[in-house]
């Protein structure tokens, strides 16, 4: 790595710690704050301290907000009977991208991983129950990911609801439109055939 002044190296070095940045990534970001003004440098600054001082997870679903409550659960138009169950706060984006779904959200801030030493105490899941304990919600959707920890964790909390006479549904999985069958492996082909629908 070649040698940059000290500021600079501590720049890139902590750009580099960014996910997906590499060393060459790293060092053109840094290099561009530098070239940046002094006021384009202060924003950025700035944006990136409100967010840690500004923002905090919603109350009722602990999804990322900066009052109280988040805009969905303080959206009187949606469905509250309704709860999609997700990982992290990112995973609520593609959702809403459809405009499909008009009820509300939970966020686990995670996912079942016995490998890694997350059980389902380390997730948001006591505040789920306590949600269900109001009577209006009719249906709980569990989006987590398509992975081994996510199908994990969608299995054990559809054996925690179920007794409480929630529906309980899990999001369908398969093939996405647009690809060839030829290139789908033995899971998404499995899964596709288990949520095939009639025509």
């Amino acid at each position: 790595m070649p040698d940059f002044a000290e500021p600079l190296a501590r720049l890139i070095q902590e750009v580099r710690r960014l996910p997906g940045v590499g060393q060459k990534s790293a060092q053109r970001i840094a290099f561009h704050l530098l070239r940046a003004s002094r006021e384009d440098a202060e924003r950025l600054a700035k944006a990136v301290l409100d967010v840690k001082d500004k923002l905090r997870l919603c109350t009722v679903c602990n999804n990322i907000s900066d009052s109280e409550q988040c805009l969905y659960c303080r959206d009187e138009s949606r469905d509250h009977g309704v709860i999609c169950v997700v990982e992290e706060p990112p995973n609520i984006l593609p959702i809403e991208v459809t405009r499909q779904f008009n009820g509300v959200y939970h966020v686990l801030h995670g996912a079942i991983s016995p490998l890694r030493g997350v059980g389902p105490e380390q997730l948001r899941i006591k505040s789920l129950l306590v949600r269900m304990q109001t009577g209006e919600v009719g249906e709980v959707i569990l989006a987590t990911n398509p992975t081994v920890e996510g199908e994990a964790t969608a299995v054990y909390l559809s054996r925690l609801l179920k007794p409480l006479g929630v529906k309980t549904t899990r999001i369908a999985m398969g093939l996405p439109v647009g690809s060839d069958l030829e290139f789908a492996d033995e899971v998404t082909m499995t899964k596709s055939l288990e949520n095939r629908r009639e025509m």
